[in-house]
């Protein structure tokens, strides 16, 4: 009896059968190069980049309006050298005031 046991030969079919389910379903799960664990990270991943994508072409359209207005709008040009870069006009003088903070 104890030889039934041991040895996989005579056991029942639908035993077998039950270890070979058992163990395609954790191999395809866990263990796999293209188990399903790494199928749902990757897709997870995936979705971040895309929205990732997304953002980034949002802003690359921003600055496309941005450079266009400063290419077609010399005021705006002026403005941006005078108060980020200081400067300024032959002949002006320009008047530094520091904020108390």
């Amino acid at each position: 009896m104890a030889l039934e046991i041991l040895n996989p030969l005579r056991w029942k079919k639908s035993v077998l059968f039950s270890l070979l389910v058992a163990f395609v379903l954790v191999w395809f799960t866990f263990i796999d190069v293209y188990s399903l664990k790494t199928r749902w990270e990757l897709n997870q991943r995936k979705k971040e980049l895309v929205e990732r994508t997304q953002d980034l072409h949002v802003k690359s359209d921003v600055l496309k309006v941005k450079l266009e207005s400063l290419e077609n709008d010399p005021a705006l040009l002026e403005k941006i050298a005078r108060e980020q870069y200081g400067m300024r006009k032959p002949g002006e003088t320009v008047y530094k005031i520091k904020s108390k903070k």
